[in-house]
């Protein structure tokens, strides 16, 4: 049986960061729960080379837009190989095979009457490759909140409208294709709003796969990306995919183009699309922007990789952000792997080689029913966790065994035991014994997909000969551990973390790090790069007479109330009073910058005579007023003395 899975094809605009790391580890996990299923499991992932976004960076680091990409590329393949996750197939869109697959679908498509040729003016975010629907020159992008520019050129378009029903309909028919339930109802009710077509080829730039068609076009970025699924596997017999497991972000191409292409083109559908949220650093997405970044590899080089993995497949519901941080990483480690299964394995094979000669003692019903009973109920539990991608839920399941087996030793007390001679009592420890052991041969086999390393180093020492990676996790139940087995030497897996050390030695390495891969892409340190006289700054706008300033009414506004925009999650819902009889409603792409606590109270600066517009269904009266930073993190203007609300800036 066959199971495909992928994770994002990763836009080439960033080198790899936890958040990367979190979607292709989750892949990692339930790939390897599926091989112990019985699956022949294949993971793909890739890179997203093309994009007027790779010309620009290439150009303002002296590369070409092939030599930065592969340069990015690169260090993607070779992070997944460093932390161990099993990728069997990485596609660059590059590559002249996922070309040859995605001129071929857009033929399909253009035969079958859903591609037509038209022209296009309007608001472009370069940033996120967007275009922008009812947005003027200077709009905010709706997703990013950065300055929209607008383009005209004659474009391929995609008949997404003659899709709406249909997709509703698949919505309808097969609820699970979009899971969780929050991401299903997020789409479902996009899509009810009405579809608009959509341009699939660009002539404005160079980088990216020409179109089979008369003409400079080449390929829109999400009509060439998504198709990398199919590409990374042309002529494997594996598609459709069993699961595309995305971050909540890119959910809308996903749910909503990628099965309309295939819809166009006659194709098989994936069977499943699985949204997870947002890995959070100080309460905000990791941000190249903002410098929120934390990498997997530093992390890796203190404590090990195995308990990365533990900490995020057991501390964040999967489906839901979460934060993340080193001491609450480090407190877990050392509360469930070092105190809870290292210490579990370590004295019950300690006992056993101790009081036993090395030996697995016989088990005996009478003594374990009530270990046996629960060890059933939590294989029965975990199985159902982890087919339905609730990690956290499983493993909260397992640890309640083990915390059982635990207090069963220390009611039990082998090391009291021991010293009876009585038949009695060498019963009793033979089934105490036998029962920590088995509880420790079924934890270690049901956490193979998740702490790969330290499963095998246990598997070891429980001295199984039978390979952890043929175990059928399907099959696993009480009282396999065959008595009389001999077992490996006890060794320590997972030694106590001391946080005092090992946080400051992760903070140091993901410093160097980060220089490692600044350097990587041609980025000097800002302290050693040369400023132009006067600061290195944007270029100045072309002039204007003061007739045209004084069109533009600045006022000065007091945020009342802050929420964010359902849907997207760089955009804030505000209520600001400027002076009027009511509070105007101002939509802002400030979510990731500013809290909503954060805003509530401040004075902001408003262009308060702008058309009303609308962003998300929500009518924006106004335009808040902000600074952008390097890579566009907003810095909203702000005053030094007390200003009243509804003050006019000249």
């Amino acid at each position: 049986m066959k199971y495909y899975l992928t994770v994002p094809i990763y836009y080439v605009n960033a080198a790899p960061h936890l958040g990367h790391f979190y979607s292709t580890m989750v892949a990692d996990t339930i790939k390897r729960y599926k091989q112990m299923q019985g699956f022949d499991a294949v993971l793909v992932t890739g890179s997203d080379e093309h994009g007027l976004n790779v010309e620009r960076a290439a150009l303002a680091q002296g590369k070409t837009p092939s030599e930065y990409a592969a340069i990015i590329a690169r260090e993607f393949e070779e992070t997944w190989k460093k932390t161990g996750l099993s990728v069997d197939h990485f596609m660059r869109t590059s590559d002249p095979r996922h070309h040859k697959v995605v001129r071929w679908l857009f033929q399909r498509c253009l035969d079958n009457g859903y591609v037509y040729k038209g022209a296009y003016t309007g608001q472009y975010c370069f940033h996120d490759n967007l275009y922008v629907n009812d947005a003027k020159p200077g709009d905010p992008c709706p997703d990013c909140g950065r300055p929209t520019e607008t383009v005209t050129e004659e474009n391929y378009f995609f008949k997404l409208s003659a899709f709406a029903d249909r997709l509703l309909e698949l919505y309808e028919k097969d609820p699970g294709f979009i899971q969780p339930e929050i991401r299903r109802n997020e789409v479902i009710s996009f899509v009810r709003q009405g579809l608009n077509d959509l341009s699939i080829t660009r002539t404005n730039i160079t980088w990216g796969i020409p179109v089979p068609v008369e003409g400079k076009h080449v390929f829109y970025v999400w009509f060439d990306a998504l198709i990398t699924y199919m590409s990374a596997v042309d002529g494997l017999d594996l598609w459709p995919a069993d699961l595309h497991l995305i971050a909540k972000d890119i959910l809308r191409f996903h749910a909503i183009y990628w099965p309309a292409f295939l819809m166009a083109a006659g194709l098989p559908l994936p069977k499943k699309i699985f949204s997870h949220g947002f890995l959070l650093v100080e309460d905000a997405k990791m941000s190249k922007s903002r410098g929120t970044i934390v990498r997997a590899t530093p992390i890796q080089e203190v404590i090990g990789i195995d308990a990365l993995r533990y900490f995020l497949l057991r501390d964040v519901p999967f489906g839901a952000d979460s934060s993340f941080s080193y001491d609450a990483l480090i407190g877990r480690a050392n509360a469930d792997l070092a105190n809870g299964l290292g210490n579990l394995v370590s004295r019950t094979l300690s006992m056993i080689h101790q009081y036993r000669l090395g030996k697995v003692p016989p088990g005996h019903a009478d003594i374990d029913a009530g270990i046996a009973a629960k060890a059933g109920d939590t294989l029965q539990a975990f199985r159902a966790a982890f087919d339905a991608f609730e990690f956290s839920k499983g493993l909260e399941a397992l640890w309640q065994l083990l915390s059982m087996v635990d207090k069963f030793i220390v009611t039990q007390a082998p090391w009291t035991l021991i010293k009876k001679q009585d038949s009695e009592a060498q019963r009793s420890l033979d089934g105490t014994l036998y029962a920590a052991a088995e509880v420790a041969r079924i934890a270690t086999a049901l956490l193979a997909p998740v702490i790969p390393d330290a499963a095998h180093k246990i598997w070891g020492q429980l001295g199984m000969t039978e390979p952890l990676q043929s175990v059928r996790i399907d099959q696993l139940a009480w009282g396999q551990l065959a008595p009389g087995q001999p077992i490996g030497t006890p060794s320590p897996v997972f030694p106590r973390i001391d946080a005092k050390a090992a946080i400051p030695k992760m903070i140091e390495l993901e410093a160097i790090e980060k220089e490692r891969q600044a350097a990587l892409v041609g980025k000097a340190k800002k302290e050693d790069t040369p400023q132009p006289a006067g600061g290195a700054i944007a270029p100045i706008a072309p002039s204007i007479t003061i007739d045209d300033f004084v069109k533009v009414d600045l006022r000065v506004g007091k945020v009342l109330t802050a929420e964010k925009v359902k849907g997207a999650d760089k955009l804030l819902h505000l209520s600001v009073d400027i002076g009027e009889a009511q509070p105007r409603s101002i939509v802002a792409g400030i979510a990731l910058a500013y809290r909503t606590d954060q805003l509530i109270g401040r004075k902001v600066v408003i262009a308060a005579n702008l058309e009303p517009r609308k962003l998300r269904g929500l009518t924006s009266q106004g335009m808040i007023v902000a600074a952008s930073l390097e890579g566009g993190s907003p810095v909203l203007a702000a005053f030094l003395e007390d200003v009243p609300v509804g003050a006019r800036l000249k």
